[in-house]
């Protein structure tokens, strides 16, 4: 339809007030965050909130020194706030879709860009990626996220989750993978020399190679088309 009066409209749009998860989506692209404490967010995607809350740019004493080198180097990194007080907290990402996982006692890896929010309990850090040296934004670098807690990732479109089983591996495009089993440890590979390879633009001449048992979840988009690749 698309046409509503304005209360007709607030009522089809107005937050769900019934439920007090501590992590609720709203809709698949706008996440409540209900805040008692502390959570871990992308920097840049509070979208509004209700209630006092105080926004921290994660800071050197958080991760340590090595953790802000990777950044440095990258350029990019998991920039990360951590949002502190009560009340309710709205996320988004541009308009991506957004995934809520629990982790159990394990371990997953998420490509930088994707990661939204975590709790406090998830332990996280920074992964360079040695063998890939210019990739698309958030690409060159993942997060590790083990422990307890939820987590959430997002998504251009609706992702498929790839099972990886050993002797049967599984290749992606850097560009379009967004997070792997944390026991997972991806090769690189590519189908052209590194000479025909300049000035290409197509992602698929390079490749993440997973190989074990676990899975590797891929979305339905390539995020920045690879610019050029170094040895590593």
């Amino acid at each position: 339809m698309g046409r509503y009066t304005i209360e007709e409209f607030i009522r089809q749009t107005a937050q769900d007030e019934s439920a007090r998860d501590y992590f609720q989506l709203e809709n698949d692209r706008m996440l409540e965050v209900n805040l008692d404490s502390m959570v871990w967010m992308k920097a840049g995607a509070m979208v509004a909130y209700v209630g006092q809350i105080k926004f921290t740019r994660e800071g050197l004493l958080e991760q340590g020194i090595g953790s802000l080198l990777k950044r440095s180097v990258t350029g990019e990194g998991a920039k990360l706030t951590k949002a502190e007080g009560r009340g309710r907290l709205y996320l988004a990402d541009s308009g991506k879709t957004i995934k809520i996982l629990r982790l159990e006692e394990e371990s997953i890896f998420v490509n930088g860009s994707d990661l939204l929010a975590l709790e406090p309990t998830v332990k996280w850090e920074i992964k360079m990626m040695r063998k890939l040296a210019a990739v698309v934004s958030g690409g060159f670098f993942n997060v590790k996220l083990s422990g307890t807690g939820l987590v959430a990732i997002t998504t251009h479109f609706e992702p498929i989750t790839l099972l990886v089983k050993p002797g049967a591996p599984v290749r992606t495009d850097p560009n379009a993978t967004i997070a792997w089993s944390g026991n997972l440890t991806p090769a690189f590979k590519t189908d052209v020399s590194l000479k025909s390879f300049f000035g290409r633009g197509s992602g698929e001449s390079i490749q993440m190679e997973f190989d074990g048992d676990g899975f590797v979840v891929v979305q339905p988009y390539e995020e920045v088309s690879l610019q050029h690749a170094v040895g590593g």
